[in-house]
């Protein structure tokens, strides 16, 4: 998700009270978007195997425990994006091993794939870049560090490749608003490094693809899309030209627009670059209950006008920035960690989950209202 900056607020507890201000309704249209076919319905299954190494189970609507990519799947989710970090000796997951076994689960059922290469060892998002520990030696030399990049993401791809585990579409790092492959404050923006680095992981995937004779898309993501407006042009003056996709996070707690004019940035954005474009990740909360210690990154001030912190309110914040995307001539929209449910496990800051109140699951693993937005694709 807009992992990394959200967890700059991990803090702000879920307790938070509700703005008085805002107005809720019933009358919200939930008909939902209609599917042209190329529309990308995702979700992002990162934490999923993790989850379930602590206990958590998965229900569909009738309440029969599932399998969680047969749910995802029987609902019509048509895209899994999943994170990778280089060497994250904090954890067993995110690492290759572990996104191998997730491919390999998402492609079972006939998902195409987002492989996200966070270039770092944690969290890669706006405010931290954090170089990978095996790169920090090269931090200032820019031609060593850019093969070490190449090298790094030609040779994850290969494997995956020889494992037939190939992704669709590959992101050249993770929110990368500022700096990629740094130390500490990301910005300003060094283009001379930035675009070396950025244009060599470009070419990595170029190169495979050429080898391969395969056809791996290419994604740049940047966090909202208010930042998306300054940084492609930016990106484009200095060289960084050769990808397919756009991609952005869009959490309104975090943005300057609301679902009524982030239309107006998205189509600037697909009309001036002339890429495709996809939300690659957001979400609502359908409660501002929080489930465990952890607290929950989206509170109150996650919260638009008319629509509610309640699962029907969930669906149609979903729906309605689908339809707004697909409007712009936006080719997708992706859920950010669907099934990262409270457990008894831990996180960097807590025990449990800081999103327990924005999943596709309520507390008992049965899905809430949110899930029928895959629906659209059926």
């Amino acid at each position: 998700m807009y992992i990394g900056l959200i967890f700059l607020f991990v803090a702000v507890a879920c307790s938070a009270r509700i703005d008085e201000s805002i107005v809720f309704s019933d009358d919200i249209d939930d008909s939902g978007p209609i599917s042209t076919g190329a529309f990308s319905y995702g979700a992002d299954l990162s934490y999923v195997n993790e989850m379930e190494d602590c206990g958590a189970v998965y229900k569909d609507a009738s309440n029969n425990v599932k399998d969680v990519y047969e749910i995802f799947d029987e609902v019509g989710t048509n895209l899994a994006r999943f994170r990778l970090w280089n060497d994250p000796t904090w954890t067993n997951y995110s690492n290759l091993e572990d996104v191998k076994q997730s491919i390999q689960r998402a492609k079972s059922k006939n998902m195409r794939v987002l492989l996200d290469f966070h270039y770092s060892d944690t969290w890669a998002d706006p405010g931290s870049q954090e170089i990978p520990a095996a790169w920090l030696p090269q931090i200032n030399n820019t031609n060593v560090l850019g093969q070490l990049l190449y090298d790094y993401t030609y040779n994850v791809l290969n494997e995956l490749n020889a494992d037939g585990l190939l992704p669709d579409i590959v992101q050249i790092g993770n929110e990368t608003n500022g700096n990629i492959v740094t130390q500490g404050n990301p910005f300003p923006i060094d283009w001379n490094r930035n675009s070396a680095l950025l244009n060599k992981g470009i070419q990595a995937v170029r190169d495979l693809s050429n080898t391969l004779g395969s056809n791996i898309e290419i994604m740049l993501h940047i966090a909202q899309p208010e930042n998306g407006l300054w940084w492609f042009e930016q990106a484009t003056q200095n060289g960084i030209i050769d990808f397919d996709w756009i991609g952005l996070s869009y959490y309104p707690q975090f943005s300057d627009y609301t679902l009524d004019n982030i239309g107006d940035a998205l189509t600037q954005l697909i009309n001036n670059y002339n890429k495709k474009l996809m939300i690659v990740e957001t979400a609502y909360p359908f409660t501002l209950n929080n489930a465990d210690s952890a607290s929950n990154n989206l509170n109150a001030n996650s919260l638009l006008p008319n629509f509610p912190a309640t699962q029907s309110g969930q669906l149609d914040f979903l729906n309605t920035l689908a339809n707004k995307v697909e409007a712009a001539g936006g080719l997708g929209v992706i859920y950010w960690e669907p099934a990262w449910v409270s457990t008894g496990c831990s996180t960097l800051w807590a025990t449990g989950s800081h999103w327990d109140n924005a999943t596709l699951f309520d507390t008992n693993g049965i899905p809430t209202l949110g899930l029928n937005f895959y629906n659209n694709n059926n």
